[in-house]
């Protein structure tokens, strides 16, 4: 945005304007005691050329996924992004197009979203899907509600595997309904499907099972859904990785009913954090119940092909009680940039991103768990992450791991994952952008490290 600095005079003029006469006029409603007085503690005013110095130099002191080696996920990932995707999005009538509320709403924004509802439907292997959600939380939750308010039942049950902010955010969305969530404990970082039918009943509307897990581990959607469909009416609710889609098989072709996860992988920057993009997808029977909008595609009068938004169940096109969602918006712009990041990698470059995450990853873990000292934490199958049980408190290695360049992972046991694992667990994610030299570097200054245990 331009800055413009206001003139004396066209302050006065604007305080004329209002009718009022100072700037302290303009404020006098606030009260005085919770008033600022004084002047404001800035250093002296500097020339373009000095300020572009100075700010240069303190953002040379953040570091991050741009200028160190990354190994952290936990839900948001360090994936290649073809400087096309960049140059495209950057368009003026892609960066500034807002949100199409209407019917009317663009041609060419409509026919966007409706390739990405069939790639997203694509990738999860399911009917249908909407012109997405805010993220991979907030799609979970949906997920849900949609479950609870299509089967008429009131008992949700979340494996403890699903990431900790997806649960919390779902506990946050039910918290004032008359509603029971039931996290479903795992054994060696996953949720039998035994276990699944053990917390079965008649009032259950919905299984949330997460694979790859928070832990990376690949869970038995396959089993776990099939307990689930011996109660009539209980949804089968997978949280998925698109990527991951590239190589291992689909919610769809496992029995989810419905599939939600986060859309970052495909495309979106990790941006400190967002904002990022909720992939939903789910079987035909759901389709007037589903949250946010979908775009249609039909023909005009004339015959030619038309797209239009279409069966609009959110409370600003229908009346309140009959709406299925309050998403009052999607992301857009990050849909269509994952619009344009599928289109431009193709099925095969999907399959390609996809083996090289998890043939990488597999030749980390194998030369981590040689480390004495160091151990995979679950026996079990993985995709691009996975755990590792460390010698000495992680917060020791992460230090160690960021003075040589290397961002070497996550903390299970930190604040930002609610603290599910132990202080010695650490979560490395792979993706198809690490060199063996990367990895292989990783591992030397774990060695270093435990050697000195």
């Amino acid at each position: 945005m331009d800055y413009i600095q206001i003139t004396p005079d066209e302050q006065a003029a604007m305080l004329d304007a209002i009718g009022i006469s100072t700037v302290d006029e303009l404020f006098e409603v606030i009260p005085a005691p919770i008033r600022f007085a004084g002047t404001l503690d800035l250093p002296p005013g500097r020339s373009e050329l000095e300020l572009q110095r100075e700010l240069g130099e303190m953002a040379s002191r953040n570091h991050g996924p741009h200028d160190m080696v990354c190994f952290m996920g936990g839900g948001a990932y360090d994936h290649f992004c073809p400087v096309l995707i960049d140059q495209l999005i950057m368009r003026g009538e892609f960066l500034t197009a807002y949100t199409p509320y209407q019917a009317e709403a663009s041609q060419g924004s409509l026919q966007a979203f409706f390739e990405f509802q069939t790639q997203v439907a694509r990738l999860a292997g399911l009917d249908i899907a909407n012109a997405s959600l805010y993220e991979g939380a907030t799609a979970v939750a949906e997920a849900v509600l949609m479950a609870l308010n299509t089967s008429g039942k009131r008992r949700v049950l979340v494996a403890d595997t699903v990431h900790p902010e997806y649960r919390a955010v779902l506990t946050t969305y039910l918290s004032d309904l008359p509603v029971q969530m039931v996290v479903m404990p795992s054994t060696n970082g996953a949720v039998p499907a035994d276990t699944v039918r053990a917390h079965l009943d008649e009032d259950t509307a919905c299984v949330v099972v997460q694979s790859p897990n928070v832990w990376g581990v690949i869970e038995d959607w396959d089993g776990c859904f099939a307990a689930a469909h011996e109660h009539e009416r209980t949804c089968a609710i997978a949280v998925f990785n698109p990527i991951a889609s590239g190589l291992l098989k689909s919610p769809g072709a496992c029995g989810a009913d419905i599939a939600a996860g986060e859309g970052q992988p495909l495309g979106v920057p990790l941006s400190l954090g967002g904002p990022y993009l909720g992939l939903f997808a789910a079987k035909s029977s759901f389709i007037r119940r589903m949250p946010g909008r979908l775009i249609g595609r039909t023909t005009d009068v004339e015959g030619r092909q038309a797209f239009c938004l279409t069966l609009q169940t959110r409370e600003q096109h229908i009346r309140g009680a009959k709406a299925t969602s309050n998403v009052c918006t999607n992301q857009g712009l990050l849909a269509l940039r994952a619009t344009m990041f599928m289109t431009t990698i193709g099925k095969a470059g999907l399959r390609e991103m996809a083996e090289q995450c998890h043939h990488k990853a597999h030749y980390l873990a194998g030369r981590i768990a040689a480390i004495p000292g160091y151990a995979l934490t679950f026996d079990r199958p993985f995709f691009h992450e996975f755990t590792i049980t460390c010698p000495r408190p992680v917060t020791e290695i992460v230090e160690a791991c960021k003075r040589a360049g290397i961002l070497p992972g996550v903390s299970p046991h930190g604040r930002r994952m609610r603290r599910i694992g132990g202080p010695n667990d650490l979560i490395i994610a792979v993706t198809e952008k690490r060199t063996r030299h990367e990895m292989d570097a990783l591992v030397d200054v774990l060695t270093r490290f435990a050697s000195t245990s």
